[in-house]
């Protein structure tokens, strides 16, 4: 795969995204936020999109091209945390939402852009990146739906990395342990404690270090990894 061409990044005003964006714009593509904000300065084109809209998505895909030419990176990254809690005092509304936004989106993304991605001239026809958590491997205590989305999309990446295979798309997921963004900033200090005692390393992880090892899955260089999960964990992962 050549460094031409579009890159889409789901959730691309978050601080993962804007991130992701600007370092892929680095190596030469031409970034596309999907958002519900258009405020990635990053991007070279910002388009307002609910992730959960299989219609919006579809509609998206096409504007895409039409605008900013043939897609060959997709980095599925919209996600809210949820509740923190026990998972039997979760409300149905909560849930539902985490797995709408976290998961169910990843499916309905792939439905809209894959295809395009098939069509793509050429033996190496693309990329696909699953941001996925750290705390679908390990079942995080009071992260139940978030977790449990999170772990959908690693079946995901391992089902899509099959299906994909021969059509010359790589698919691959990044399990990322707690990164400093808006997101890590709304658990309260407790929980911060807890979180970060799990690590090794002693810190949580920047946006930047995350965007490196996306762009990395995103580029030629990746040749050969396929349905992989790949860890930044500061030490703590254990499987």
């Amino acid at each position: 795969m050549t460094s031409n061409g579009v890159a889409i990044v789901t959730g691309g005003a978050g601080g993962i995204g804007r991130a992701i964006l600007a370092r892929l714009r680095e190596d030469g593509l031409r970034t596309v936020c999907w958002d519900l904000s258009d405020a990635a300065s990053e991007a070279d084109l910002a388009l307002c999109v609910d992730v959960t809209d299989d219609a919006a998505l579809d509609r998206a895909a096409r504007e895409t091209i039409d605008r900013a030419g043939t897609i060959r990176a997709l980095v599925i990254n919209a996600g809210i945390l949820g509740p923190v809690g026990p998972v039997w005092e979760a409300s149905p509304t909560d849930i539902r939402r985490v797995f709408d936004v976290n998961l169910t989106s990843a499916f309905l993304t792939a439905r809209a852009v894959i295809p395009h991605m098939r069509a793509n001239a050429g033996p190496d026809r693309g990329r696909v990146v699953i941001m996925s958590s750290l705390q679908a491997k390990e079942g995080t205590a009071l992260a139940g739906p978030y977790a449990a989305a999170k772990a959908g999309l690693i079946a995901l990446t391992k089902c899509l990395g099959k299906e994909l295979a021969a059509d010359g798309i790589l698919v691959n997921a990044v399990t990322p342990t707690v990164v400093r963004t808006a997101m890590e900033q709304s658990i309260t200090s407790e929980r911060r404690a807890d979180l970060l005692a799990r690590i090794p390393l002693g810190r949580f992880m920047e946006p930047a270090e995350v965007a490196e090892m996306v762009a990395w899955l995103c580029s030629p260089q990746c040749s050969f990894s396929t349905g992989a999960v790949f860890d930044l964990s500061g030490g703590r992962a254990t499987s």
